[in-house]
């Protein structure tokens, strides 16, 4: 089954999973990222999506380069911002139709998931969603909460 990694990662440490995966599995990936880079200050960001998190604001993201048609599965990273999958993965998915697709989602986050999987699930109603792996970091940190054992079965598993 051919598998792609679609992750958008802010910190890196949703980066750092997907080179994780990837390295085990040896499929492709595709790193989401936005026309307009976010800020580089952790506050500045912090404020700017508090603020449009009501609107529902999707930012620009550049163009994708990979055929999407030729995967069965994407494996799907994202950072929880107010407890949901991050801007521009939300923008990923209402803009590609992956219908058909299973869909392995991952979310990188400091322990408060909230709605991100279910989420996921409402963006690809026509594909299947498997149950999700929360990913947990310290606050502020690229420490990982979540044992190392549990993201190497999750892997494996893929």
């Amino acid at each position: 089954m051919n598998k792609l990694i679609v992750y958008f990662s802010y910190t890196n440490n949703t980066r750092m999973i997907a080179n994780q995966i990837k390295a085990k599995l040896n499929c492709d990936i595709l790193e989401i990222k936005t026309v307009v880079p976010y800020s580089g200050d952790y506050e500045t960001v912090v404020n700017d999506e508090q603020n449009s998190e009501a609107s529902n604001y999707l930012p620009e993201i550049q163009k994708i380069d990979v055929d999407l048609s030729k995967y069965e599965e994407v494996i799907l990273g994202t950072p929880v911002w107010w407890y949901r999958p991050v801007p521009a993965i939300r923008t990923f998915l209402t803009q590609n139709d992956l219908s058909g697709k299973i869909i392995k989602p991952y979310a990188t986050n400091a322990g408060w998931l909230g709605r991100t999987f279910q989420e996921i699930e409402k963006l690809c109603p026509n594909s299947k969603v498997d149950k999700g792996m929360n990913i947990v970091f310290e606050s502020y940190s690229d420490k990982l909460v979540t044992k190392e054992q549990e993201i190497e079965n999750w892997i494996n598993g893929l």
